[in-house]
């Protein structure tokens, strides 16, 4: 599957963009996710540990399976108060 990946924050800046295209596999996980951007994106390996991922508008963890079609997006730590 095809996805395209909204980038905020620290991931746009590194990547200078606002979303990116990955191709996965059906059935995909976050966690392959991340792998692939990794692989694609060197320039984020740093930042990817602590970047919170959003599937549909909602967080998900590395177990989380993309359903096709998915929106998501990289939520960096945001920090102040």
């Amino acid at each position: 599957m095809n996805l395209r990946i909204k980038l905020f924050a620290i991931a746009r800046q590194r990547l200078g963009r606002d979303e990116v295209d990955v191709k996965l596999p059906d059935s995909a996980t976050i966690a392959d996710l991340r792998r692939a951007l990794v692989e694609q994106f060197p320039a984020l390996a740093d930042v990817l540990p602590h970047i919170r991922v959003a599937v549909n508008s909602s967080y998900a963890n590395d177990a989380t399976v993309i359903p096709a079609g998915a929106e998501v997006a990289l939520i960096p730590p945001v920090s102040g108060g």
